[in-house]
């Protein structure tokens, strides 16, 4: 397979993916962060070296939607966003299975059987050390090796990674996220936070003012820090893609509007040949300034000025 198959299910991956020897990384893997990276990338190099296909397990919703909806964990990244940076690692397929009650209340001892029913070539699974699974999260690493062992499927526990001598994890990187920290939600990363949405019509009232902006389509599950951050765009789908600076205001316009959704709006420094209609990638690279109501649009103005200066430096 050259381009990512994306399977919605493990009921439908056995006639995609047939017996051919398959190397399963398997979790939440929301962030796809350096720790998550170093599961998937071990299957992906196991798979290439023995001429097997490489894969990813996941699964949606995040089990917190089920089990405490009203307290739900938000996800750093859409399923598109996911899928993506998943592919970007040279993965063969991707299998969202459908986290349901009756999916949650496999027995842990059982949890390889089904995965081998379903996956027929599956030969080795690779998890972080961490993993927990089955019902009431009974299996461990420990379990799943003996299970392993008894149906013939090798198992792999990658260490968890650090980062300035702390464990990187999707809960540390969600609240960097909500105070602003997105370069140290970057380092953790591996890659810059992004997100992808199409631009819309807005007011235009950034260009009455000079600083003409695109509004762009998105609405995350877990919100960034609203305010202004340096930001690079890069259009999708035109061919060869050139990444342009820009800054981008996430947040509600307190000085220009009543409204309580947060947008997105990005003002690109220098010609924007991007309008209506279009869909681009935004990487999120520094947080600038917290978003504040300003006593008049003159004031606004002169500090988007100063911010573009910032910025372009």
């Amino acid at each position: 397979m050259n381009q990512m198959a994306k399977i919605s299910s493990l009921a439908r991956a056995r006639a995609r993916l047939r017996r051919r020897p398959l190397h399963l990384a398997i979790g939440m893997f929301d962030g796809v962060h350096l720790g998550h990276r170093a599961v998937i990338e071990s299957a992906v190099q196991s798979a290439r070296r023995s001429g097997g296909l490489a894969g990813v397990l996941t699964f949606d919703p995040h089990p917190s939607a089920l089990f405490r909806p009203e307290e739900r964990t938000r996800l750093i990244l859409g399923a598109g966003e996911k899928a993506s940076v998943i592919a970007s690692l040279g993965v063969d397929a991707l299998i969202v299975q459908p986290f349901t009650i009756k999916f949650s209340t496999i027995e842990a001892e059982k949890l390889l059987g089904v995965l081998r029913r379903h996956l027929p070539g599956l030969e080795a699974v690779y998890v972080g050390e961490n993993f927990r699974f089955g019902r009431g999260r009974r299996g461990d690493v420990d379990l799943l090796i003996a299970e392993g062992r008894r149906l013939r499927i090798n198992v792999f526990s990658v260490p968890r990674v650090r980062l300035d001598g702390q464990t990187i994890s999707s809960t540390r990187i969600r609240r960097w996220l909500a105070n602003g920290s997105v370069e140290r939600v970057n380092e953790a990363l591996g890659y810059s936070y992004f997100c992808e949405g199409r631009v819309v019509r807005g007011r235009g009232l950034g260009r009455t003012i000079g600083f003409p902006t695109l509004n762009i389509a998105w609405s995350p599950d877990l919100e960034p820090k609203r305010g202004v951050y340096a930001v690079r765009i890069t259009q999708i789908g035109k061919g060869r893609a050139r990444g342009m600076a820009g800054i981008a205001n996430f947040g509600v316009r307190p000085t220009v509007s009543s409204e309580r959704r947060s947008t997105l709006e990005i003002h690109v420094l220098g010609r924007c040949p991007i309008g209506p209609g279009d869909r681009i990638r935004v990487d999120w690279l520094s947080f600038m300034r917290a978003e504040r109501k300003f006593e008049s649009l003159e004031a606004l103005k002169k500090q988007i000025g100063r911010d573009i200066r910032i910025a372009a430096k």
